[in-house]
């Protein structure tokens, strides 16, 4: 008789997701998601934890259920046999359904855990500037003002210098201010209040309780209030909306897998970050070249292989794992990449490159590097030259001249990308982009090209000379040109502008009055 064995049951993981910004997830919250089989998360924090996830990662619909039905759910996953991660905004245990779901999970003998997450209660008002205690302030309440719940006890509230920070205040908080005022707050004293809060487009109004429903009428979202004299702390110790670009929304012409370091960069500063690829790579037309010089590579042809992008260390890796090989294939090869990023390729595949310009990354600045060829020296003479259909010829004739013999083989094509959507292209002509930045000639004429000349209201940084002559070129003004040419060294030079910009004086982000006419206009069609 054959007995089957049942599926042992799997488990269930509750973890905070913080209060907006993903950076905030916990190291072990980022462990969970990577192994789960099937999560349960609110739709609006989908795209913060979805791309830790695996791709096969179950979704489970929790829209609309409420906290019984919803560990039901949680209950039935984990049963099947699966690791099952239930995300909450901010912290589970704070103004969350956690227990009540926890609850449901425990009776159904399902095993669990729980990890914490920063909530909103104290991250909010960290990134605005303003810690809810200090030496003098030292009691906080944590006070849910939505409608929905049961009215508060204003008299308990209002009694004591303590401090509040007050949840889900969008809508009410004119009639939160005037319950407190009116049993016994100060009209005087200080209030905050902070909309979508940790994220980049966080935004903090500073008034008091006579006065906030009127100041804070601009605001629009979720909102978070700080009630105390903790928030005069705000005037020194502002740290998230002081960023050099803070609030900037700024076009990086590249695809979102090569914009990834660029785009980080950017957020560090406080900027929106927007990809919009102007270039597509493709395979050459002829491909019977590179594939003779791989099978050359491999079998030792070469004495050096010069990479100038992170585009020909893809195409020469494809090559090379179609053949069946791996990194080991190039054992031997000396390996010259024209930059950082381009050596961060090769070294993500396990190979770290032999020369790496150390000052000028650039074709120009390889050549003052590369050592001459010598005969009695040098077994080989030849190097390897993989490159885009319309790469210069400065690095080829170079090494010919220091008496290397080269192999310089297309190895792809750039094609001009297809238009981005109308919005963007409107954007782009009607100032909706604080800045635009130009990482070579080419994504120049072909972001004209494919969507127009951007507003002069934005701001134009170009990566190097060349970049610059051909954007003036076009009509553009240039106003950033990175020290060195490298991506790093443009956002760098972006952002020391913006913080120079801010210290002057002048709107801040520079297409800000530009945008609010433009959705004044909108608003009137």
């Amino acid at each position: 008789m054959t007995t089957r064995s049942k599926t042992p049951p799997g488990t269930v993981t509750f973890i905070g997701a913080g209060p907006g910004d993903p950076s905030l997830l916990t190291l072990r919250a980022a462990e969970v998601l990577a192994t789960a089989n099937a999560i349960a998360v609110p739709e609006g924090y989908r795209a913060t934890v979805l791309t830790r996830c695996s791709a096969d990662v179950e979704l489970l619909d929790i829209e609309g259920l409420d906290a019984t039905a919803r560990g039901k759910l949680l209950v039935s996953a984990a049963k099947a046999g699966k690791r099952v991660v239930r995300v909450f905004a901010g912290d589970p245990t704070v103004f969350c359904a956690f227990a009540e779901e926890a609850d449901v999970v425990a009776k159904a003998k399902i095993g669990f855990e729980m990890v914490p997450g920063i909530s909103a209660a104290v991250g909010v008002p960290a990134y605005a500037g303003i810690p809810v205690t200090d030496k003098r302030h030292q009691t906080v309440q944590i006070v849910d003002v939505s409608p929905e719940t049961d009215e508060p006890d204003w008299a308990a509230l209002s009694g004591t210098k303590q401090t509040l920070v007050l949840l889900n205040c969008a809508g009410v908080i004119g009639k939160v201010a005037g319950s407190l005022v009116e049993h016994g707050r100060r009209g005087d004293t200080p209030v905050a209040v902070t909309v979508a809060g940790t994220t980049t487009g966080q935004q903090t109004v500073v008034s008091t309780l006579d006065s906030v429903e009127r100041d804070a009428a601009i605001l629009a979202g979720p909102t978070l209030a700080v009630v105390g004299d903790v928030v005069k702390l705000r005037e020194r110790l502002s740290w998230w909306e002081s960023k050099a670009l803070f609030g900037w929304k700024v076009l990086v012409p590249r695809t979102k897998e090569q914009a990834a370091a660029l785009s980080e960069q950017l957020a560090s500063y406080g900027a929106v970050p927007v990809e919009v690829p102007t270039i597509a790579v493709e395979p050459p037309r002829t491909p019977q070249a590179v594939d003779r010089a791989i099978r050359g590579l491999v079998s030792g042809r070469y004495a050096w292989l010069a990479l100038t992008s992170t585009n020909a260390v893809k195409a020469i890796r494809e090559k090379i794992e179609e053949l069946g090989l791996d990194a080991r294939a190039l054992a031997g090869v000396k390996v010259a990449c024209v930059g950082d990023q381009t050596a961060a390729a090769m070294e993500a595949w396990g190979i770290r490159p032999d020369l790496v310009p150390s000052e000028q990354q650039s074709s120009e600045g390889l050549l003052e590097n590369w050592p001459e060829y010598e005969a009695g020296y040098d077994a080989l003479d030849r190097v390897l030259l993989p490159r885009a259909d319309i790469a210069t010829e400065t690095l080829a004739a170079g090494l010919l001249e220091r008496g290397w013999q080269i192999d310089d083989v297309t190895a792809y094509r750039t094609v001009r990308a297809a238009p981005p959507p109308a919005e963007t292209r409107e954007a782009i002509k009607t100032g909706g982009f604080d800045a635009v930045l130009f990482t070579s000639s080419s994504t120049v004429r072909n972001l004209v090209g494919i969507a127009g000349k951007p507003h002069t209201s934005s701001i134009i940084a170009v990566i190097g000379p060349q970049t610059a002559k051909t954007a003036e070129e076009l009509g553009l003004r240039v106003d950033v040109m990175a020290e060195t040419p490298s991506v790093a060294a443009l956002a760098e030079g972006l952002a020391a502008f913006g913080k120079a910009r801010r210290e002057s004086g002048e709107v801040h982000p520079p297409g800000k009055a530009n945008r609010a006419k433009l959705a004044s206009r909108a608003k009137r069609k």
